[in-house]
């Protein structure tokens, strides 16, 4: 490696909490929104564009780290600056403004499900939706659903974060102290989670799609890096050791992923591989997947820099503006996902109309962030000039 390279790779630019808005992660968290519109779309050409076609992991990783990073950012500067019972009623504002959210959704949700299964006398979609249980018991699924123990097809991410946020803030008053210590008990409870099969019930039946006793993991690494993990580990992360072993684990999940969809290939993986791997748990938050997410994030941080030009171009501004406004617009692609599956089940799905559906959903939800995005800062004119226009809350989830 050439001395210029070499400066290059041991000043990897790192995601550190700092005063700047890191626009990396609003891109990135724009994507996975985008991302997790088209996986909830029927299988069609478009949703061979997302990554879990081509790895172990998909957007959900790429949403919930996000999610602890930014929280731990605003949330860690505001514990700091005001104190643990300030920054608690601060968080626990935003949880209440989620879980609103979080009920909202499900009632609109709903009611499109309900009306166009009556309307176009078709009940599969209503049981298809997960919704057939509420029509037989209202009164008893209502209340379940209040408890976030019943939820449709499609609404688990919410959940799962609301959660997450709600054990925020005894999270970042021991990381602020011990943020090593922290981390590790948080791997601790992984451990325990798959070792005792710790899990929340779900209404009927089941657990949890999204374990929070497992995916806490990656919230809470999001916000150990947050604190200055991130920082403290680009040594590593700048080394070609690192590099070459990311680059090699990502070939491997490709081909293993590949094997689902070419049988063929699925010859060459040698069996006792398949034995330990398989299968892989999206529930429990797989190793594999974690690791997955870890390799791609380490190449991320390495190929785009923090002053990458191309972050200022008006062709990811649609991207960005989603990633500020997560909540509303994660709100948005739940409805256009079934919008979109029910033409699709009436009209017939060509290649034609699943890309048509695919780009015009994209489409609206980039339009509805500019609109977020405009009504914000048109506000922010008529209110206090001291406040910034792209306040803590923004930040803390762009709305999620």
């Amino acid at each position: 490696m050439t001395p210029a390279g070499a400066r290059s790779a041991s000043t990897a630019s790192i995601p550190v909490a700092g005063t700047e808005r890191e626009l990396r992660l609003d891109l990135f968290r724009g994507l996975a929104l985008w991302l997790i519109f088209v996986d909830h779309l029927p299988p069609n050409l478009f949703t061979w564009m997302t990554i879990r076609n081509y790895g172990f992991s998909d957007a959900t990783e790429i949403f919930i780290f996000i999610s602890g990073y930014t929280a731990a950012f605003v949330y860690g500067r505001a514990m700091l600056d005001r104190g643990f019972v300030v920054a608690t009623a601060r968080i626990l504002k935003r949880v209440w403004q989620i879980y609103v959210a979080h009920v909202f959704l499900f009632t609109i949700f709903l009611a499109e499900i309900s009306y166009v299964a009556s309307s176009f006398e078709n009940p599969l979609y209503t049981e298809e939706m997960g919704i057939l249980d509420f029509l037989k018991q209202p009164d008893v699924t209502i209340v379940q659903a209040l408890l976030l123990k019943f939820r449709p097809v499609n609404m688990d991410v919410l959940p799962l974060y609301i959660v997450l946020m709600f054990f925020l803030p005894p999270i970042l008053w021991l990381m602020q102290r011990k943020a090593d210590l922290t981390l590790a008990l948080s791997v601790a409870l992984y451990a325990l989670t798959w070792q005792f099969d710790l899990a929340l019930p779900a209404y009927p039946h089941g657990v949890w799609y999204f374990n929070p006793f497992a995916w806490q993991l990656l919230f809470v690494f999001g916000a150990w890096c947050a604190l200055g993990g991130a920082k403290r580990m680009s040594r590593i992360l700048s080394s070609p050791v690192t590099l070459w072993i990311c680059a090699a684990y990502l070939l491997f999940a490709f081909y293993t992923t590949l094997t689902w969809h070419v049988p063929q290939l699925n010859h060459y993986m040698p069996r006792i591989i398949e034995k330990w791997m398989y299968p892989i748990d999206k529930t429990n938050l797989d190793t594999l997947r974690f690791a997955h997410f870890l390799a791609l994030a380490a190449l991320t941080v390495r190929i785009l820099p923090k002053d990458w030009p191309g972050l200022k171009s008006p062709w990811l501004r649609p991207l960005i503006l989603c990633g500020q406004h997560s909540l509303e617009i994660f709100c948005i692609g739940v409805f256009l996902a079934f919008a979109g599956h029910f033409i699709l089940a009436e009209a017939g799905g060509g290649a034609g109309i699943h890309f048509v559906i695919s780009l015009s959903g994209i489409f609206i939800m980039s339009a509805a962030a500019w609109m977020f995005s405009w009504y914000k800062s048109v506000a922010g004119k008529g209110g206090s000039r001291s406040k910034p226009a792209n306040g803590d809350a923004d930040l803390a989830g762009g709305g999620a």
